[in-house]
């Protein structure tokens, strides 16, 4: 069952209920109104019974034709009295109304031979009772019809908006992020239009950067790729063929000492390199000092070889008793402090870093902050800034990132920890 139908039959049964409310009051008050007519129409059939007794010619048919409430009727020889009988809904409200109604009937024998009946009559009160639920009935149903005519017509212009809204979400599910509501009509209308056209309009710049981030990504590992087939290749590739042929060569110069001797030193010279290149190898792949040192150790160890390698001044401060965090959470925090300082060696041309590790009230915060040029907040984020959000998002923090021109960037990380 639609919206519309549903209010219509609600206002249908107020209006069925203000209606009967508003019949009962009147038949209560009807009742009382008829006791008192019926008191003075009782009045009036004693007055005309009295008189017809003392003179009948005052009787006349044309004098008594119009009186309310009573009814005068002049019987044949032999008819017997009877009260007025009524059918149909007016017989029946009157048996309603009038049930315990006294009905007060004369016949008289008059004195020049004629009989009469006169009688309390309520077919007039029944009429005006009768004409007054009409009147009721009329005016509900009139407006019971207004109504529903104007919940019609308000329920509509709300019920196309609903549609179009409908049709415009059903576009947006679909896939097409471009469809835009028309803003006019009333004020909630254009509010509404206001709000889903800046919700399509987000969803649309979100879709435009995931597929920005998308490709930026795709770059990234197809370079992270290249550099490590590059790097196996060109540069531990040579050492391992260098080794190979110092091994060969030993075969042939077993007899010569000092040629043998020079081998062997270049053999330790290559093997050396080797272990060096395949350390910086795993290190970029994964920091496997996390595993054997604790977070504050690790950190320290990146930011001394991070210093000594771009050669900017790094402070790190540490506070004591940091609570125990998972390999996941370590891993996330260590990137994170990796890809600040990757950021600030590439674009902040500074030339003194502070980091500081602190953990209070229940939280781990780390706060990276340097000297450098500052900038504006960039309009759309790049993979580094991308990627620290989506870790502090991993670590359950709130990651911001603060910045002025002349003043440095900061990058504030606030975490809950959870209470074993």
């Amino acid at each position: 069952m639609s919206a519309l139908w549903r209010i219509n039959l609600w206002v249908c049964g107020f209006f069925a209920l203000v209606t009967l409310a508003c019949m009962g009051l009147l038949v209560h008050q009807a009742l009382a109104d008829v006791e008192r007519e019926l008191q003075s129409a009782e009045a009036v059939v004693e007055y005309l019974s009295e008189t017809a007794e003392r003179d009948p010619a005052s009787l006349q048919p044309r004098l008594t034709r119009s009186l309310r409430h009573v009814r005068v009727r002049w019987l044949a020889p032999g008819e017997t009295a009877r009260l007025p009988v009524q059918n149909g809904i007016d017989g029946r409200l009157g048996r309603l109304l009038f049930a315990d109604a006294r009905h007060s009937v004369r016949v008289l024998d008059l004195k020049d031979g004629r009989r009469v009946q006169i009688a309390v009559d309520p077919r007039d009160e029944i009429d005006e009772v009768w004409d007054s639920l009409q009147q009721l009935l009329a005016l509900c149903g009139l407006a019971l019809l207004l109504s529903l005519l104007t919940i019609r017509w308000a329920v509509r212009r709300g019920m196309g908006l609903l549609d179009e809204l409908l049709r415009a979400l059903q576009q947006v599910s679909g896939g097409q992020l471009n469809v835009r509501l028309r803003a006019e009509g009333v004020p909630e209308a254009r509010q509404l239009a206001s709000h889903f056209n800046h919700m399509t309009q987000a969803l649309e710049h979100a879709r435009a950067d995931n597929a920005h981030l998308t490709r930026t990504l795709l770059a990234v590992q197809e370079q992270e790729r290249t550099h490590l087939a590059q790097t196996l290749h060109d540069d531990l590739g040579q050492y391992l063929a260098g080794i190979r042929a110092q091994a060969c060569l030993l075969r042939l110069v077993a007899d010569q000492p000092a040629t043998v001797e020079r081998t062997v030193r270049e053999l330790e010279h290559n093997c050396e390199h080797l272990q060096q290149g395949f350390r910086a190898l795993v290190h970029d792949l994964y920091p496997v000092m996390l595993q054997h040192l604790s977070l504050a150790e690790a950190f320290g160890l990146l930011v001394e070889q991070w210093q000594m390698r771009q050669g900017i001044e790094c402070q790190l401060r540490v506070g004591l008793q940091l609570p125990a965090l998972t390999t996941s959470d370590k891993t996330h925090l260590y990137r994170l402090l990796q890809e600040a300082l990757t950021n600030i060696a590439r674009h902040a041309d500074a030339s003194q870093v502070r980091i500081r590790l602190q953990h209070r009230g229940g939280r781990l915060r780390l706060l990276v902050r340097d000297n450098g040029r500052g900038a504006q907040q960039p309009p759309q984020p790049g993979v580094g800034l991308y990627s620290m959000q989506e870790r502090a998002r991993s670590l359950g923090g709130e990651l911001r990132i603060l910045s002025r021109p002349g003043a440095g960037w900061a990058l504030a990380l606030n975490m809950p920890l959870e209470v074993s």
